[in-house]
């Protein structure tokens, strides 16, 4: 009896060491499980996404201002004191001119709009770039639109999204009061005469 109670007490163990040693080789496969699945959602674009969407985009001009490629316009619509309009509720569509756009501008041009006394011109130029609405590169139509500024832009779809011209390179940029397109160009209003600009 005593050498039966003994091999019994044996059995037991091992079976108590085995049940361990499988709840242990669980536990670190779940650990594993769980830090791949991780690895694998931040290599996720889908999780980029939802990280972007998380942080916020604010408005049109939280993100040219904080986005590469605005800062001349950023600057520009701070010189028009038109900040406190395009953070308002809007929704405003913006077609945004890169940086390259504005320093295609003739030379002095841009200098010029930014003196204090060319405000009403610079104001002008960019209400020029602003339409009231949502309007997304999808939802685009070939004609013209009546943009803030009071006159109107040719939007085109023939060779991708174009309005007056300016290609649009960077489409649907969402913010909480609008979206922005950004476009190659500056587009300037027929009656904005450069010349005497730059005669000044």
């Amino acid at each position: 009896m005593k050498k039966l109670s003994i091999a019994a007490v044996a059995v037991a163990a091992a079976l108590s060491l085995a049940a361990c040693s499988s709840s242990t080789d669980e536990a670190a496969s779940t650990q594993e499980a769980s830090v791949a699945a991780s690895a694998a959602a931040e290599e996720s674009p889908m999780a980029e996404e939802s990280a972007m969407a998380e942080q916020g985009a604010g408005d049109i001009i939280d993100i040219a201002s904080t986005t590469d490629g605005f800062a001349t316009l950023t600057a520009a619509v701070t010189a028009a004191e038109l900040v406190d309009t395009l953070k308002g509720d809007g929704p405003f569509t913006v077609f945004a001119p890169t940086d390259d756009a504005f320093a295609a501008l003739p030379a002095g041009v841009l200098d010029a709009l930014l003196l204090p006394e060319n405000k009403d011109a610079l104001t002008k130029i960019l209400t020029y770039h602003v339409v009231a609405g949502n309007v997304m590169a999808a939802d685009v139509t070939d004609g013209e639109v009546p943009t803030v500024e009071g006159q109107t832009v040719l939007l085109s779809t023939a060779d991708g999204v174009t309005v007056n011209g300016a290609t649009v390179i960077q489409a649907d940029v969402v913010g909480s009061n609008g979206v922005i397109h950004a476009i190659d160009a500056v587009l300037l209003p027929p009656d904005v005469d450069v010349d005497a600009l730059l005669a000044q």
